[in-house]
């Protein structure tokens, strides 16, 4: 497996590597060293992660359009030139770490598939060279590369997104088997790569039941004893993500709506931290929202344990419309009500455990939190929903399965007129 992150907390390249492994097959990871000190080799339940360390040049965020982009047009260039030299720089040193180290591996132990985590889909490179000595490529699609740079830079259709169209098409035109997040994906995968839909199997995001992370706790005393409703929000902070939606809605939530009894945790990192916490004190919100960074997952329980609400502010936009996100999943393994813009594969995944809001539109998300802070029987009662929904249908022990049937389905030839997926 190939991962560009942190084997440690990528939950489901984590899940995928140890199911694999339980069910018999011998899993060797290269991902990311994300702090110094860290083992560059090590087993990790039944998995061989080896290392690479992280190397960086300039600072990726690419700046959005907008009054920056009119008022300092080449200072936004400049900037836009550098995140796209950083990443090109990033993806090629990933692929060519990758590379050198897959010989080794080769060499030492051997492997008869190579299995690519996107983002980038540039190592897809890899999995090709190895097809030609007779290994298989795996493709495990969880974003959509040109979207996700179109929601990034809120760019329009240019010539990076072209490009990064064709990467996409080849890298599903080469694979041999495509892993796809939902529906919407595989739809995508099947138009774009010009797949056979037998080749491609749905392995949705879901929270493993059996771990203690999912298990809840008692709720923080100290919380608690504020006396109000506690909201929070879990999850990375990149420019799609729309934790700025979040601060700009609870902004309306005191400022239009008069709502004062409340206090949000935001929960998370990512590039987009430091301008939402400048963003909440430019509004003024910094008695209502506590930005905690990276917390321990026991921390994390207890905080979830405690909320009376969670939130999902992803925006719609490219990316997002098509997307399955895991934080939804783990609000309603604990039981939590949700609020959430109504996103296509967002409605299908927590269906009555969340409150829909028309997309994008803050002052209603705002007014969908007031509802539901005023309505508990109605908040256990979507929790209840959620819950039930990832126990019979939506969690890891159900999800999984498509993942082993697509490796059964990979080493053995399909049977005409049998579909692999029944």
């Amino acid at each position: 497996m190939l991962l560009e992150n942190d084997f440690t907390v990528d939950v489901r390249v984590r899940q995928e590597a140890y199911t694999l492994a339980e069910a018999g097959y011998k899993v060797i990871v290269i991902a990311q060293i994300p702090h110094k000190g860290e083992k560059t080799q090590e087993m990790v339940d039944g998995v061989t992660v080896f290392r690479i360390p992280v190397v960086n040049i300039f600072q990726k965020r690419i700046p959005v359009t907008g009054t920056e982009s009119l008022t300092f047009p080449l200072r936004t260039l400049f900037s836009r030139m550098k995140a796209i030299i950083g990443y090109l720089f990033e993806y090629l040193y990933f692929t060519a770490a990758c590379f050198i180290l897959s010989i080794v591996i080769a060499l030492r132990e051997g492997f008869h598939v190579i299995h690519l985590h996107n983002p980038p889909n540039f190592p897809f490179v890899i999995g090709l060279f190895y097809k030609m000595f007779g290994k298989k490529f795996v493709f495990d699609h969880h974003d959509l590369a040109p979207e996700l740079y179109l929601a990034r830079s809120r760019a329009q259709n240019g010539l990076i997104h072209k490009i990064l169209l064709l990467e996409e098409s080849l890298c599903l035109r080469g694979a041999d088997m495509v892993i796809a997040t939902n529906e919407s994906y595989k739809a995508i995968d099947i138009q774009r790569g010009r797949k056979n839909p037998e080749s491609i199997f749905v392995v949705r995001n879901g929270p493993d039941l059996t771990q203690k992370m999912f298990q809840p706790v008692s709720p923080d005393e100290e919380l608690v004893n504020m006396g109000k409703k506690i909201l929070v929000y879990i999850g990375v902070m990149g420019p799609q993500d729309g934790v700025d939606y979040l601060v700009r809605s609870l902004h309306k939530l005191v400022y239009d709506l008069h709502r004062k009894d409340f206090y949000c945790l935001v929960i998370g990192y990512g590039e987009e931290l430091e301008y939402v916490k400048k963003l909440a004190q430019d509004l003024k919100m910094e008695d209502y929202v506590v930005f905690t960074g990276f917390i321990p997952r026991a921390d994390l329980v207890r905080y979830i344990s405690t909320a009376d609400i969670c939130l999902d502010p992803n925006p719609s936009n490219p990316l997002n419309d098509h997307s399955t996100w895991v934080k939804v999943l783990e609000y309603m393994a604990f039981a939590k009500p949700i609020v959430s813009f109504d996103l296509k594969e967002t409605r299908y995944s927590a269906q009555e455990a969340a409150v829909y809001v028309t997309p994008n539109d803050e002052l209603a998300y705002a007014k969908a939190i007031a509802d539901l802070m005023d309505d508990p029987d109605r908040r256990k009662k979507m929790g209840e929903c959620g819950s039930k929904r990832v126990r019979e249908h939506l969690s890891w022990q159900h999800v999984s399965k498509n993942l082993l049937a697509g490796y059964a389905w990979l080493f053995n030839p399909p049977v005409p007129g049998v579909s692999p997926h029944t």
